[in-house]
């Protein structure tokens, strides 16, 4: 028997490192490729978090049969709600970040610098 720390909380110390880590990421640096790589690295840990919210240490698939009864299913199963979410907010991280890059190149055609401190006359 293992005596460290669970798998899940290992998975939530992660995710939120990486939120964290790409946060600073997104509000220190003033170039717009490394605030849309900080961007995509929020969205991975909280991909993270959200697919260690639905894990249990020992747990099974979520597959009622034989093996698995319905009454013992509610403690030994792992939920795959939020592995499903996950995998549809990986589709549409996908495509926020391929829009912003898209963005990002009619920045730099336009300005020929991907400094946001180029883009000043752009505010609100």
């Amino acid at each position: 028997m293992s005596t460290g720390l669970p798998v899940s909380t290992i998975l939530l110390i992660t995710g939120f490192c990486l939120a964290l880590i790409g946060l600073w990421g997104m509000l220190t640096h003033r170039n717009i490729l490394r605030i849309i790589i900080g961007f995509a690295v929020v969205d991975t840990g909280l991909h993270i978090v959200m697919v260690a919210t639905g894990y249990i240490t020992g747990g099974t698939a979520p597959i009622v049969d034989a093996a698995l009864s319905k009454s013992a299913a509610a403690h030994h199963a792992i939920d795959p709600i939020p592995s499903a979410l996950v995998v549809t907010a990986i589709v549409i991280g996908l495509s926020v970040t391929a829009i912003m890059l898209s963005f990002a190149i009619r920045l730099y055609a336009a300005k020929k610098t991907l400094s946001i401190d180029a883009f000043t006359e752009s505010k609100w």
